[in-house]
């Protein structure tokens, strides 16, 4: 099971979810850029993902489609800005494939993968929005429990792989 580590927030526009996590960075690293992998634990059970399409590279674009449990789906979207692979993962939904504004920009999303010691990663994923009223709507959808499940899922999975 994850543990939490308690990182604030570094602005009223900021949500933070951190923990520590029992798989190494590289296996976490590879959930996050594989599609197939991504779909398995990227939203809380049990909604799905529909689609992942994926291009892992500063400015390539990905599209993640989610799933709800009636089978509504919902398109999100969004251009990479920066890989290193192994530590960090920085995504916008500002941009949709080849840097076209999107129409409603909500977030940035930063991943930090850092090592932990014994095969663990100390995982950090900030959320970063437009406005205060995008974040505040953000965290009343359930950013910290779903992001929390979602880290679970993670978990699970890139300790396996």
């Amino acid at each position: 099971m994850t543990t939490p580590i308690d990182i604030k927030p570094a602005s009223d526009r900021e949500l933070v979810l951190a923990r520590i996590i029992d798989a190494p960075r590289e296996n976490i690293f590879r959930a996050w850029t594989d599609a197939e992998i991504l779909k398995t634990w990227f939203v809380p059970a049990p909604w799905t993902i529909a689609k992942a399409e994926l291009d892992v590279r500063p400015g390539g674009a990905n599209l993640i489609v989610m799933r709800d449990p009636d089978g509504n789906e919902y398109p999100n979207p969004g251009v990479y800005l920066e890989i290193v692979e192994n530590e960090r993962i920085v995504i916008t939904d500002a941009y949709t494939g080849e840097w076209q504004p999107s129409e409603k920009p909500f977030m940035t999303a930063i991943i930090t993968l850092e090592d932990a010691g014994e095969g663990k990663t100390r995982y950090i994923a900030r959320a970063l929005h437009w406005t205060v009223e995008d974040r505040e709507a953000h965290e009343k959808m359930g950013f910290h429990e779903g992001w929390g499940q979602c880290a679970e899922q993670l978990e699970a999975v890139a300790s396996s792989l």
